[in-house]
This record gives C-alpha cells, sequence and structure tokens, in this order.
C-alpha cells in the first residue's frame, strides 16, 4: 500500500482575496461561508480534501488586515496562529489589485514571524487580467519573498486548482489520516449551520447589514421521521439593528430563514425545520464565550 500524507495548509491573505472560495473548491463541499462583504470567516474553519493518498487538512484563516476592536484582534491572532501551526502556507493574492500595502504587510510579517515551513503563492482571478501583468506580478512577488512555488489559478472557475491541490499532496508529511475519510470539516454541525445563516443575513442585507451580529445554534433535534429542528438565535448589539433584520412585517427574517433552510437541507441531505429569533445583547462583542465559540482567543484589556 502507498504511504499515506497528511498536514495543515493555512491559506493567509488580505479580506476578499478568495480563501474561502477556494477551501470551498478543493474540499469539493460548501464549509465556509462566500460573500462580498470583508471579513466573514472569523473561525479558524478547517476544511478536509482528499488527494489520492493524502489527507490535506485547510485552514481557513480570517483575512489579514489592521485590527480596530477586539474581535479584529482576535481573528488577525487566530489568522497568524493558523499559519505558524501549519506544514504548508499558501498566501492568496488578487491578480488584479497586485501588490497592495496589505500584501508588502503580509509578506513583512512572514519573513519576521514564518517558521521553516514551505509558503506557496497562489495569484488568484487570473481571468482579470492579461499574461504579460501576470508575468510581472509573478516576478514582482518572487522578489520580495522566495515563495517555494508559484501557482496561478481562479478559484472561482476552477483554473489550476487541481494542479495546487496535488502540490500540496505530495509535500505533506507522511503519516496516518487525521481525520476519518468521508470528514469534511472538523466543525461540530451546530457552528457550520449558524455560519450558513450567517452568510445569508450578509447576502440578503448588503451595506444595511450590522456587523456587531452573531448567529447561533441554541438548540438541534433530531426527529423520529429523519428531519431535523434548529433553534438559532441571531443577537445584535442595539435595538435599532432587530427593525433591520426583521424588515418591514418580518419579510427580511422569512427571506434569510427560508434561503438557510434550503441550504441546510441540501448540506444535511433531510429535511430541515428552521427557527430564527432576533435578541439584543449589547455588549455580546466583550463576551469571552463568544469568542470561545468561534474558536478565537480572548485577550483582557487592549492587548
Amino acid at each position: 500500500m502507498t504511504d499515506t500524507r497528511a498536514g495543515f495548509v493555512a491559506l493567509i491573505g488580505e479580506p476578499n482575496a478568495g480563501k474561502s472560495t477556494l477551501l470551498n473548491r478543493m474540499v469539493g463541499a460548501k464549509v465556509s461561508i462566500v460573500t462580498h462583504k470583508v471579513q466573514t470567516t472569523r473561525a479558524r474553519i478547517r476544511g478536509i480534501a482528499m488527494e489520492g493518498q493524502s489527507q490535506i487538512v485547510f485552514v481557513d484563516t480570517p483575512g489579514l488586515f489592521r485590527p480596530r476592536r477586539r474581535l479584529d484582534r482576535a481573528m488577525v491572532a487566530a489568522a497568524w496562529g493558523g499559519a505558524a501551526d501549519a506544514d504548508i502556507v499558501v498566501l492568496l493574492i488578487e491578480a488584479h489589485r497586485g501588490v497592495t500595502d496589505g500584501v508588502r504587510k503580509i509578506v513583512e510579517t512572514l519573513k519576521e514571524h514564518g517558521g521553516s515551513q514551505p509558503v506557496t503563492l497562489a495569484i488568484n482571478k487570473i481571468d482579470r487580467v492579461e499574461a504579460k501583468v501576470l508575468l510581472a506580478l509573478t516576478q514582482q512577488m518572487n522578489e520580495l519573498f522566495p515563495f517555494t512555488r508559484t501557482f496561478l489559478i481562479s478559484a472561482e472557475k476552477g483554473h489550476g486548482v487541481e494542479d495546487l491541490k496535488q502540490w500540496l499532496a505530495g509535500e505533506l508529511p507522511t503519516g496516518p489520516w487525521l481525520y476519518p475519510e468521508d470528514q469534511i470539516a472538523d466543525l461540530p454541525l451546530r457552528m457550520i449551520a449558524a455560519e450558513i445563516t450567517r452568510e445569508k443575513l450578509t447576502l440578503r442585507l448588503h451595506q444595511e447589514l450590522p456587523y456587531q451580529l452573531t448567529v447561533e445554534t441554541e438548540a438541534w433535534e433530531e426527529r423520529k421521521d429523519g428531519s431535523a429542528r434548529i433553534d438559532q438565535v441571531i443577537y445584535v448589539a442595539r435595538d435599532g439593528h432587530k427593525g433591520i433584520l426583521l424588515g418591514k412585517k418580518g419579510e427580511t427574517i422569512k427571506a434569510v430563514s427560508q434561503a438557510s433552510r434550503e441550504e441546510l437541507e441540501e448540506f444535511l441531505g433531510r429535511k430541515v425545520h428552521l427557527f430564527l429569533q432576533v435578541k439584543v445583547r449589547p455588549n455580546w462583542l466583550e463576551e469571552k464565550e463568544r469568542y470561545s465559540e468561534m474558536g478565537l482567543e480572548f485577550k483582557d484589556g487592549n492587548t
């Protein structure tokens, strides 16, 4: 029998670089929520992909950005923590944006805090620029940092993703698989369900959406007929936010509930009864328990 390989791959990059889209394509299932609003990924979601005899465990870190609030600081700490613990780091940048100040900052931090593991460059959204621009960008990035390899990909369309996946599979350390073969994420189903609802809120509300909201799965009941009853609470920081989420005659919350239920049914492969409530919780951003649930570290004070 061929030796098995297994290990952790950290996907790092600026917000909206396409990390969640790439993760979902590699894994072949939706385990990380994808929206056009920055900072949708809060927890260090792991997606698990099988490639031949290799098991690739992806750490989908929050996008790296300049932190302002306690939640932001915890997310950035989680991103660098994910990179430090990984066997391979993949830096994802957007072809059409080129070498931004944010990308330069990430490269500087990699030089300062990076470990001995290989760092690979993946230039995403290659369909948006001409070949000569890609060539110049590849050269510029490799002058900034000694990347082990450079891959040109389109996470959305799938171009180059298989090559990257195969290379990662071959570079992982030999050893037994870390998870059962049919498992695609190590997040509890309750958290995946909450993330799906949070994505639907983001897509529905766009600019109106208050950042200070979180979704929690409060109860999960397996029914005798094979269906599941899922009760979720959407916590907001202010009374005014509650009205935005409910919408006129409750239309917004109904639409979000329906979209989330449909996706949950597809994800779980069975009927789902979803019940959503909106509650005001002014200081949820300062509650230690919320951070633990998101897999983030809560730090006292402003550190």
